[in-house]
């Protein structure tokens, strides 16, 4: 049951990712994605329902448009995987880990976590092609998730006599304030060369989801993978110490890696102290 479950939730991360591909497309070309018909990017033919079953058409076609033979961009392929995968991670760390989620509202954290992780990829991949955070995406998506936040914080005070919803808020909004407010510095200090304000406001939405201490996990492999990758871009002269980087990519993959293991590598560190 459990594998057919993994299968299942794979399969609808496979088409979520392809929903995601056309978001990210029609973001830029500013077109409406939810009413108008997937077309070629180069030939601009309307593609057909078998055109774009993920993974399966791209390997059909042999990674090239029916109708003008024109490449498809690895990018359709490579997000649909990674949102499958991203989707069905948490159901994979609890077989090692306790998820970090709250056990009596379980589905609808990992509804939410869906969501989150469907807005994520669309940032990560929108800033590492055009270098910008787009608002349509990031101010909904922060919306969202104040308002889930407080309906959780609300039910599970309902749920338990001894849960603040002060606390449990006052945490988060420390937590966002704290990783925004650093961002904010060094875009200040910067005049915008270091970090953009997008990264500013996606700290929040982070910081937020996070909250303490996990934010503190965040922010330190935030610059370790950062600069470890930054490194290596100038070493091998893909990058020089002038050239724009995205930094979006290291905050959201910072991110997901401080939600699940968050935890374990804080209790690590504590007990290195001992």
């Amino acid at each position: 049951m459990f594998i057919f479950s993994l299968i299942l939730i794979f399969i609808f991360g496979l088409f979520v990712g392809s929903f995601l591909n056309c978001v990210i497309w029609r973001l830029y070309q500013k077109k409406s994605f939810l009413i108008e018909r997937s077309i070629c990017p180069h030939c601009k033919h309307q593609l057909a329902w078998f055109d774009l079953i993920p993974i399966i058409s791209f390997i059909l076609l042999k990674g090239k448009c029916r109708y003008c033979h024109k490449p498809i961009s690895y990018q359709y392929p490579l997000v649909e995987l990674a949102t499958a995968l991203l989707f069905i991670l948490p159901f994979l760390i609890q077989q090692f880990f306790p998820l970090p989620f709250d056990e009596e509202i379980l589905w609808l954290e990992i509804l939410y976590y869906f969501f989150l992780i469907s807005v994520l990829i669309i940032l990560f991949v929108y800033d590492l092609k055009h270098f910008i955070i787009p608002d349509k995406i990031l101010i909904p998506a922060l919306l969202t998730t104040l308002f889930y936040f407080l309906i959780r914080d609300f039910y599970l005070a309902f749920l338990h006599s001894n849960f603040s919803i002060f606390t449990s808020l006052l945490y988060q909004l420390v937590s966002a304030i704290g990783v925004s407010g650093f961002f904010l510095l060094l875009y200040l200090l910067s005049k915008g060369r270091w970090i953009g304000f997008g990264d500013v406001k996606l700290g929040f939405l982070l910081g937020f989801v996070l909250s303490w201490p996990k934010s503190v996990v965040f922010m330190f492999l935030t610059y370790l993978i950062g600069g470890i990758i930054g490194i290596g871009l100038i070493i091998f002269k893909k990058k020089t110490l002038k050239a724009q980087v995205p930094f979006a990519p290291f905050l959201i993959f910072s991110f997901v890696i401080s939600l699940f293991f968050g935890s374990e590598i804080i209790n690590w560190y504590l007990n290195l102290l001992k």
